[in-house]
């Protein structure tokens, strides 16, 4: 089985999909639905290291 793409992965597949021409829009912090500041600190332990 495939591994869950991360909060990152989600989010930069969102962007590509509106700047496509999709009919979405990025939640506003705070509001229902939204990642919290804890969900990216959480994100930030699991990520990888960029390659230089």
């Amino acid at each position: 089985m495939a591994a869950k793409k991360g909060l990152y992965a989600n989010i930069a597949a969102k962007k590509r999909r509106i700047k496509a021409g999709a009919d979405e829009k990025m939640r506003k912090p705070g509001s229902k639905g939204a990642p919290k500041a804890s969900d990216f600190r959480a994100a930030a332990k699991t990520a990888k290291k960029r390659r230089k």
